[in-house]
């Protein structure tokens, strides 16, 4: 279910993409947004794991310079049937996690320092397991597509806010009506770009909670993990952590609590957990 709820909102972000770009500008207005939205997905593509690990300042470790996590990497990728991922680690005392790259042969698992610190040999089986259940399923090739989209459409809609204030007196010949409904176009589009996306990334952590726990076969292991990286989320955000790639890491490093679940790029622990220990047979 959660695969086709992700067929099925992203059909609906490509078509809000093509529908801003026909009210906004018609015809070549339509095209203008599918070629916009074709460039920034190839580009981020083939770019976005480099940025997203530059803007971290992680760096690759060797098995030498981290034999803990690279043993267990290495043991799970095997036991996913998917190629060792590069490993990198990132320099913050905050617990969290992500993995980026454009396909399972080019992927990379990045784990903080706080991560290695706070988990159990188990829990940390749990959280490499999730990230690699997200390489297997290309969830990071999913997410940029969905937020590429997204940035498209905000793109696009501030393009046509910037002609409308600097473009003379051409809406006075569109009538007032017509007037109310682009700017509402412009104002309402974005949000609802944004809340698709959010919707995407939080059905793929379910279905990565899931395949993480058939990877380790440790669901308990994935769930406990959880319960302490929100906790530590909560206390001290990831420093430099951004809105627009908050959706990889495995809980989300923006949490201050009260955010609507609307609005957050990730599902309630609560409900993450409750799932996982479904899994194990404790409820």
């Amino acid at each position: 279910m959660n695969g086709l709820k992700t067929a099925v909102l992203m059909a609906l972000m490509m078509g809000l993409v093509l529908f801003v770009g026909q009210m906004l500008g018609g015809e070549s207005g339509l095209v203008m947004a599918f070629m916009i939205s074709l460039a920034m997905n190839v580009g981020m593509y083939w770019f976005s794991d480099k940025l997203v690990l530059l803007g971290y300042r992680a760096r690759e470790v060797t098995e030498d310079q981290a034999p803990r996590l690279h043993g267990i990497v290495r043991r799970l990728s095997q036991q996913a049937g998917l190629p060792m991922p590069r490993v990198y680690v990132i320099p913050t005392e905050t617990p969290n996690a992500f993995a980026t790259g454009r396909n399972p042969s080019h992927a990379a698992v990045a784990a903080t320092e706080g991560l290695l610190r706070m988990l159990s040999d188990e829990e940390l089986e749990g959280v490499v397991a999730h990230e690699l259940a997200h390489v297997r399923h290309r969830d990071i090739l999913v997410s940029t597509v969905v937020a590429t989209m997204a940035g498209t459409i905000t793109f696009i809609a501030r393009m046509a806010m910037y002609a409308s204030i600097f473009g003379g007196g051409s809406r006075d010949r569109e009538g007032s009506a017509g007037a109310v409904g682009q700017i509402l176009l412009l104002i309402l589009a974005p949000i609802a770009a944004m809340l698709i996306q959010f919707a995407v990334s939080r059905s793929r952590e379910f279905l990565a909670d899931e395949g993480g726990a058939q990877i380790s076969g440790k669901p308990l292991g994935l769930a406990a993990a959880l319960r302490k990286l929100h906790s530590a989320a909560e206390r001290i955000p990831l420093e430099g952590a951004r809105p627009h790639t908050a959706h990889l890491f495995i809980v989300n490093p923006l949490s201050g609590g009260g955010i609507s679940k609307l609005f957050s790029t990730h599902p309630p622990v609560e409900e993450r957990v409750a799932r996982l220990e479904a899994m194990a047979g404790m409820r």
